[in-house]
Formats: C-alpha cells, sequence, structure tokens
C-alpha cells in the first residue's frame, strides 16, 4: 500500500440542492516516543520529510555523550492498519548488518579464536559441485580482505550471488532458494574478478562468508552467536535474522513498502510468479550476515556507542576497535571503508565520522557515528524518494543540521530514566 494515504483529502460527493462540499484536513501525522525539549529540530525535520517523501513510516534514534537522548517514531507502522510507528519498531536493516558482523568477527579475534590474517579457505569445509575446479586464487582469501571487501568479487563485473538464490539452488538440483552453504560452495567455481586484496569492490557475498567463518569457529549458527556473545551484553534483545515472507513478519515489525507496488518473480515455491519485490522477491534469511538482521533504531545507536568509549566497550577490547576504524594501507583518500565501517577523518586528532547505510526493497536505513559525541539511527519502512534516490542518503545531511540546530541538550536517558519502554 502507498505511503501516500497519509495525505489523502476526504472530499463529500456533490448533490443537487445541498450544501457545498466539506474538505477535510489531512490526518496530522502520528509521532510517539517522548518529546524533549531543545530537540524540536528533529522532530521537525522528520515529519516534514515523512510527509514531502509520502513515506509509510519512520523512526529516529539519537544518542549524545552515551546518553539516548531521542528516541520518536514518525507516522506508520503498518499504513494499512492504521498502526502508528514506535520508536523501538523493529526494520530490516540491510548493510548496517555488516558493523554487527565486523563485530563478532573481531571479538574472536580479542579471544584468540581467529586471526585477521587467517585464510577463508583453510578455515570453510566448502566442496565444489561436482568436479568443477577451483579457482585457486580462492585459497589466499583472508579474513581480513572479506572485511575490507577487497576478497576478490565485484558484483559490478559478475553480479552478487546473494541476489541468485533460484539458478544457484538449480545448479545443487534442490528446491529454491538457495541456502547460504550453497551459495558458498557454488561460488568456489567462480572465477573471482580481481586478486584477493589488490583493490576494493563492495562484496555482500565477502560478509556472507564471514558469517561461515563465525559458525566454523564456534560451532553455533551465526544468529545465535551474535544475539548471545555480542549483543545480549548491551541488553539488546530485540534483534534476529529477519524473515521474508510476510507470514513470518516478527512481533513489532514494520510492513514494507514500494513506490508503484513494484513486483519481482518470487524466489519460493512456485518458483518465478510476481509477487511485491519486498516480500519473496529476495532470500532474506540467506542474507544474515551481509544484510539479514531487523531492528529497532534504539537497538543500534546502544550498540554504536559502544565503540564511543573503547575502553568500556563490553563486547570489544580498546585494541580490536582502533583496528575496526584503521585506515588500510596507506592511502590519504578523503573517507575509506575499514572493517564494516565508512571512516571520513575530522581534523588532526584522530577523530572521525563513522557510518554504514543500508537498502532493500521497502527499507532504506542509516546509522552514524560523528566525531563530536553524536549518533543516531534513522530506518524507513521505504526505500526510495519519488526521485529513486534512497531515503538514507536523502536525509543524511538533513540530520547533520537539525543535530546542529540544538542549543540545549537534555541530560536525562531516556531507557535509563524509563521514559522509553522496550518490548
Amino acid at each position: 500500500m502507498r505511503a501516500s494515504l497519509i495525505l489523502m483529502f476526504a472530499i463529500a460527493a456533490p448533490a443537487l440542492g445541498e450544501p457545498p462540499p466539506v474538505t477535510t484536513s489531512p490526518a496530522p501525522l502520528p509521532v510517539t516516543g517522548p518529546a524533549r525539549a531543545g530537540l524540536e529540530s528533529f522532530d521537525n525535520l522528520m515529519t516534514s520529510f515523512v510527509t514531502t517523501h509520502r513515506i509509510g513510516g519512520a523512526a529516529l534514534a539519537v544518542v549524545r555523550n552515551g546518553k539516548i537522548v531521542y528516541a520518536r517514531g514518525f507516522g506508520y507502522a503498518d499504513p494499512a492498519a492504521r498502526k502508528a510507528m514506535q520508536p523501538d519498531s523493529l526494520f530490516r536493516i540491510a548493510s548496517i548488518s555488516k558493523p554487527i558482523t565486523s563485530a563478532a568477527i573481531m571479538q574472536l579475534v580479542d579471544r584468540k579464536k581467529l586471526r585477521l590474517d587467517d585464510r577463508v579457505f583453510d578455515i570453510l569445509d566448502l566442496k565444489p559441485i561436482g568436479k568443477d575446479k577451483i579457482d585457486p586464487r580462492w585459497k589466499k582469501v583472508a579474513v581480513r580482505q572479506l572485511l575490507l571487501h577487497t576478497g576478490g568479487w565485484d558484483r559490478d563485473k559478475s553480479g552478487d550471488p546473494m541476489f541468485r538464490p533460484v539458478r544457484i539452488a538449480r545448479a545443487f538440483g534442490t528446491s529454491p532458494p538457495a541456502s547460504r552453504m550453497q551459495i558458498a560452495r557454488y561460488m568456489l567455481t567462480v572465477p573471482l574478478d580481481f586478486d584477493p586484496g589488490s583493490r576494493w569492490a563492495y562484496s555482500n557475498f565477502g560478509y556472507c562468508l564471514l558469517g561461515r567463518v563465525i559458525e566454523a569457529k564456534t560451532n553455533m549458527t551465526y544468529e545465535q552467536y551474535v544475539r548471545k556473545h555480542v549483543l545480549a551484553k548491551i541488553g539488546v534483545t530485540q534483534m534476529r535474522i529477519g524473515r521474508s515472507l510476510p507470514a513470518k513478519r516478527a512481533e513489532a515489525e514494520v510492513t514494507y513498502h514500494t513506490r508503484n507496488k513494484r513486483t519481482m518473480p518470487s524466489v519460493f515455491p512456485p518458483v518465478g510468479r510476481p509477487v511485491p519485490a519486498q516480500y519473496g522477491g529476495m532470500h532474506v534469511e540467506a542474507m544474515d550476515a551481509h544484510g539479514g538482521w531487523i531492528a529497532s533504531a534504539i537497538d543500534l545507536v546502544r550498540f554504536a556507542r559502544e565503540f564511543d568509549s573503547p575502553g568500556t566497550c563490553r563486547f570489544l577490547s580498546a585494541k580490536s576497535i582502533t583496528a575496526t576504524f584503521a585506515r588500510p594501507g596507506d592511502k590519504k583518500t578523503a573517507a575509506y571503508y575499514a572493517f564494516g565501517w565508512s571512516v571520513r577523518p575530522v581534523g588532526k586528532n584522530g577523530k572521525a565520522n563513522t557510518w554504514h547505510t543500508g537498502g532493500f526493497a521497502g527499507s532504506s536505513t542509516l546509522l552514524v557515528r560523528r566525531h563530536d559525541g553524536l549518533d543516531w539511527a534513522v530506518l524507513f519502512n521505504m526505500e526510495r524518494t519519488a526521485k529513486g534516490r534512497y531515503l538514507a542518503d536523502e536525509i543524511d545531511p538533513l540530520v547533520h543540521r537539525a543535530a546542529d540546530a540544538v542549543k540545549v541538550w537534555p541530560e536525562t536517558d531516556l531507557l535509563e530514566a524509563k521514559l522509553i519502554k522496550l518490548r
């Protein structure tokens, strides 16, 4: 359902001899969560943005100096049911899953269960399909290279295998969609696009492999390990791997919407029938380590703030946090991709802005850690503006401006003061 239903006018039909029709005003946009004096710039931005771009709904949470100072929902978590968005509504966060996977990998490094230069081929027990030959460069791919997107796969050249679950399942003679391990085994015999470590190319598949490395080193599923050893350490319990089909939508999870009700061929039986792109056009479960998590904006800022004070982080050592954001190589570019985060140094004192975005059919997400002690997460249940731009990209500079407009910040942590509650 189009989010623009929020803005529709109800107009009475004229009849002969009756008074002129009365035009009603559009219903006010629902806003949930505690209002905070001094932070009206965030309220104004979000209500205007959601209304202007005709989005179903959004959530924004902000941390300042380790305290959650803002958390509100705007619009509708489920427009069809007129269910208001809540500050702790759950969204598919897509590629914001990558910083979470990076944290789990670095925790294994801290625990000396893994080294960054360990070869992935030596860790994973992968066998190719039939007697096809393995690209020998596979044996050179290291964990570090997967974190940095320098493993050898370039989706712009050879496509993204994470979005080919039907073709890969059929290569194994099984019913689609393909499993994570089937995708990994299939890719063994697909030539790499470049020598590992020789250049950068964003790779969802590389992070899929990191999830399998975590499983091989822990004898737990990727989801189990992250929930127990990373998220539980900071009291986050709602986050989990999302599900592809609406019948399996989690409690408190939003509904997802695309402009013009975009459809895709189903990757679930019966395969190929047109389905909503966000529900059945992709296999979310297989995307666990690179894009599969669902989370609230509050969950994400609680995760992000752990990196702000390395000496007190509850799931990583200060040494591993430094390594996470370190510049790879000696190229002095203005911004770079580190271990699961984009990084832009600010000034000469070692501070930086770090961030990640995410985008799926039906969702667009942004997580930012700013150099001045501010962190925020903004999540949408639609992915693009009417002009085709990701909502996260569109709102990014606007949130910075809203933050800069604040003169006096609240000192109370909303969660500690029980002004917000988590389900």
